[in-house]
């Protein structure tokens, strides 16, 4: 684990509380090297692949809204993620895998392996300090199948926080989490192929903080709902894979 703390400014996003258009894409850029997973977002590797911005939030509009950004790329084994969030009022208390970890400061990704999600999604959830809630469901609560303690620990993960944040840190600090999640992990929980030029799955980035003195839910694609709600992957956006 790499513990870095960045002291700054938490920098600010034009909000969007609801859709103004079509669902936006990402492409996933192909690697022959795979990065070191050290949460270092300024590191060369990430530097040729394009940034997502979560720009739009659910309920009432926040008085805390983190710039929270996010990179993705692919070789034949895993997928790479690697979030970035220039942040205020900062908390992790989440101790152990699955724990609820949309309570403290969190970023999570919510995906379909395929071009609809009648197959169901995974939702990837991580908090600050790098604890993860990982599961497969068909929707919301049905048929949900909770990635196992064996499994997740198959997922690389880095961390510029320390696993636990607690008292909530005041002021501003950017914080970072990266990690690698393997295919062949996914395909124990619903069938997939590894992804190839072309492919495309939906999918959707979040922010959270329920449980902090300034909770708030931003989005990477609009969620037309009244109140925060991030398992509708009717609003996912596509990754398109190169």
């Amino acid at each position: 684990m790499l513990i870095t703390f960045f002291l700054m400014s938490a920098g600010g996003v034009s909000p969007q509380p609801s859709p103004t258009g079509p669902a936006p894409q990402y492409r996933v850029g192909y690697v022959n090297l795979p990065p070191q997973i050290d949460a270092d977002w300024e590191k060369p590797f990430w530097k040729v692949h394009p940034v997502l911005t979560l720009k739009h939030y659910m309920g009432e509009k926040p008085q805390h809204f983190p710039r929270t950004r996010a990179r993705l790329a692919y070789d034949t084994n895993a997928l790479y993620v690697i979030f970035q969030v220039q942040d205020q009022y900062v908390r992790a208390v989440a101790e152990k895998p699955q724990d609820p970890v949309y309570k403290d400061s969190c970023v999570e990704f919510f995906f379909s392996p395929e071009e609809d999600s009648d197959s169901g999604y995974f939702n990837l959830e991580m908090n600050c300090g790098g604890t993860l809630l990982f599961q497969h469901q068909l929707k919301r609560g049905e048929d949900v199948e909770r990635v196992s303690g064996e499994d997740i620990e198959r997922i690389s993960i880095a961390h510029s926080l320390p696993r636990i944040v607690d008292p909530e840190i005041q002021d501003s600090v950017t914080w970072t989490v990266e990690y690698r999640l393997p295919f062949k992990l996914l395909t124990r929980y619903a069938p997939l192929r590894a992804p190839d030029t072309g492919t495309r799955w939906r999918a959707n980035f979040y922010k959270c903080a329920d449980a902090t003195s300034h909770p708030h839910w931003l989005t990477w694609a609009p969620v037309d709902h009244p109140k925060p709600n991030f398992h509708l992957p009717e609003f996912f956006g596509t990754l398109v894979f190169d």
